[in-house]
């Protein structure tokens, strides 16, 4: 049988591609080397429990069209990222705000921190930050940097704060109100039941193939379709011919334990460096769970290498070269690329989504 489209990844762009050609009357393929559908959307049930199996995924977009789009196939619920940092044991609420810095300092008013703040940064005295520590310094002086970004960043990256360029840190949201909200976005939830549902309903009557490797079978595959959609890694599919791309990638150690509420919140960071992991998360909260069980994770991060997941592009000068070397490459045929590695991009997945509804339009409309 021959296909209009082979889809090679089920997760978000491959499942609204597909959605999107089958209601413009074509045929799609969707093969995935894992086990199961949804890419690193995918939520495993645990003691009734949808589990995040591939680390925290919170939907949030200000684009009502993305917020419609994903609620047409199943109800988001309304929860909201409040995380807590962890640090030698003090809890301080996150993004940076009026309840950190009454926890930092115990003041009360928005004029009373910006003070303590503004003499920290002039006690540092960074001009010119020539890496992430001087620039996190000169932003927001001593007691957040050394509590709440060091140890984390230095974990997230696997590299000292001296080592790591100042423009991984662009800014660093302070906000002077008591709300623990870590999105600004006007949309934001969980889908009810889990990331499968939403899956499950952008794939229906989509054939789809589980544990096939493309690669493998690389020009049988490809013989099957008119066209291919690859959400895989562009330089593996050239056969790094202008080298490897670099990526961080994630461990997680899922655990069941027999009490109903371990740390009380979603996602709790472990800002402090001597603690291997970067955060745990609580799936059962992601959901507002009753369940007599629950199920933690915790979330170390590594050096990525060939036999481990991919899951953050280091989009540094050397990366950003090779990937437009792949890309003015990828122009030339006739293969729609995308998604988060495809694309050589740190997309959340509202983000995602959007990529794989603007090449649709492009292509159908």
């Amino acid at each position: 049988m021959k296909y209009d489209y082979l889809i090679v990844g089920a997760g978000l762009f491959g499942a609204v591609f597909a959605h999107e050609a089958k209601k413009k009357g074509k045929k799609c393929l969707v093969i995935d080397k894992r086990s199961h559908l949804g890419g690193n959307v995918f939520c495993e049930e645990v003691e009734g429990i949808n589990v995040h199996k591939y680390g925290a995924h919170i939907f949030h977009t200000n684009d009502r069209a993305i917020w419609d789009y994903v609620n047409g196939f199943v109800e988001f619920n309304r929860y909201t990222n409040s995380p807590v940092a962890n640090y030698k044991g003090e809890l301080y609420n996150l993004p940076f705000n009026m309840n950190t810095f009454y926890q930092l300092w115990k003041v009360k008013t928005p004029e009373e921190a910006k003070v303590v703040i503004a003499e920290q940064v002039r006690e540092v005295g960074v001009k010119n930050p020539k890496n992430l520590e001087e620039q996190a310094l000169s932003l927001v002086g001593k007691d957040i940097y050394e509590k709440l970004i060091k140890g984390y960043t230095e974990k997230q990256w696997g590299r000292k704060a001296t080592e790591l360029p100042a423009f991984i840190i662009k800014r660093l949201p302070l906000r002077y109100t008591f709300d623990n909200n870590y999105f600004n976005d006007k949309y934001q939830g969980i889908p009810i039941g889990g990331y499968n549902k939403l899956i499950d309903g952008l794939l229906d009557g989509i054939e789809t193939r589980l544990e096939v490797d493309f690669f493998k079978d690389k020009t049988e595959l490809i013989e099957t379709a008119d066209q291919l959609v690859f959400t895989g890694k562009i330089d593996e599919y050239y056969d790094y011919r202008y080298g490897k791309l670099e990526y961080r990638s994630l461990d997680f150690k899922h655990e069941i334990l027999d009490m109903e509420n371990y740390q009380g919140n979603a996602v709790v960071n472990y800002t402090a460096s001597e603690i291997p992991y970067t955060r745990i998360l609580e799936h059962k909260h992601f959901e507002f769970g009753t369940q007599k069980k629950t199920v933690i994770t915790k979330e170390y991060p590594t050096e990525w290498s060939g036999n481990k997941e991919p899951y953050y592009p280091i989009n540094d000068l050397r990366n950003n070269e090779i990937y437009s070397k792949y890309k003015t490459l990828s122009e030339k045929d006739n293969i729609i690329f995308g998604g988060r590695l495809a694309e050589y991009k740190y997309y959340d997945m509202h983000q995602v989504i959007a990529s794989a509804l603007a090449k649709c339009k492009k292509i159908f409309n």
